[in-house]
């Protein structure tokens, strides 16, 4: 079976709620992220997967192939996949077993933003990343996995959410606000708003 296709979208987040212990969220509203697309714009930037998980809220399936190769990695840096912000790095990545790739910390907190998530009857905190939106996992707090770790939390982060660049590799290229596609979803809302757009 392909590995990319291993996709369990909502019985996974359950799994992963049962397995970690009730946290405590106070996380306020999601500000407005920065990038804004189309549905059928992210479609074109994303695989399937990726669009599932990150613009869908969806899971992939723990201890899949993405998550051995996840263990496997060294000294490095883990960006969005949808915009290429940094969103954790090696030094807050921790073995947990819980079958998805883990981060005690976010590398960059100002990035990845935190909201109750009370999805499939359960109470959580979803991680999001801040200037994109993108779906990325949950953060736990409380669990004797993480008890072990300097802020005893547990960033519970789909893998392929994240793009691993290796310690001295040249970091993705940041979705850009000038990117046509982007450009185009800023003329449609000052449109909308009766504002005339002027072109560079």
């Amino acid at each position: 079976m392909n590995n990319r296709r291993q996709f369990i979208l909502t019985a996974s987040a359950a799994l992963a709620g049962t397995a970690c212990a009730e946290d405590k969220p106070t996380a306020p509203a999601m500000p407005k992220p920065e990038i804004q697309l189309s549905e059928a714009e992210w479609k074109k930037l994303l695989t399937t997967e990726q669009y599932a998980v990150t613009r869908q809220a969806g899971t992939e399936r723990p201890y899949g192939a993405i998550y051995e190769e996840f263990e496997k990695q060294g000294e490095g840096t883990y960006y969005c996949v949808c915009c290429g912000v940094e969103l954790f790095t090696s030094k807050e990545k921790f073995h947990s077993g819980c079958g998805w790739p883990s981060f005690y910390d976010a590398s960059t907190a100002k990035n990845v933003f935190e909201r109750v998530d009370n999805s499939h009857g359960m109470r959580r905190v979803e991680t999001l990343c801040k200037r994109c939106g993108a779906h990325l996992g949950h953060v736990f707090e409380g669990e004797s996995v993480s008890a072990k770790t300097p802020t005893k939390r547990r960033f519970c982060i789909n893998g392929i959410a994240l793009n691993y660049v290796p310690k001295g590799g040249e970091a993705p290229k940041l979705l850009d606000l000038s990117n046509a596609a982007v450009q185009k979803k800023k003329e449609e809302v000052a449109k909308e708003a009766g504002v005339e757009v002027t072109k560079p």
